[in-house]
């Protein structure tokens, strides 16, 4: 997931650091948000997605908005934001059946706005 982080902090302008936390608050919101046997699913087949939601800290609880706030505190804007979901998802696709993340993220409410 190494590079993921980079990816992401190349394109987004955050450090790799804070990358891994931004990943790891998507991750997290998923986990708490998603009603699919799916999300559970994606989460273990993707390696380091556990150590990714523990670096980010605090559960995924507090909605869309909450997890929007978590990611603008680390200096992402709405446009690199979606960069970080893309990213993850492509990611995560290459890792397990891009069915099961694609059953993941749609049980989640909200965000399909931001992917």
């Amino acid at each position: 997931m190494h590079e993921l982080f980079a990816k992401i902090a190349a394109e987004t302008g955050i450090d790799e650091a804070a990358a891994k936390k931004a990943v790891g608050h998507i991750l997290a919101f998923v986990k708490a948000e998603g009603d699919d046997p799916a999300v559970g699913k994606m989460i273990a087949e993707t390696p380091g997605a556990e150590d990714a939601m523990a670096t980010a800290g605090e559960g995924g609880s507090g909605g869309i908005m909450g997890l929007g706030s978590k990611l603008m505190g680390l200096g992402l804007g709405m446009g690199e934001i979606q960069t970080v979901a893309r990213e993850l998802v492509a990611f995560a696709k290459t890792q397990t059946d891009p069915e099961t993340v694609d059953k993941a993220l749609s049980s989640v409410p909200g965000l399909s706005q931001y992917i």
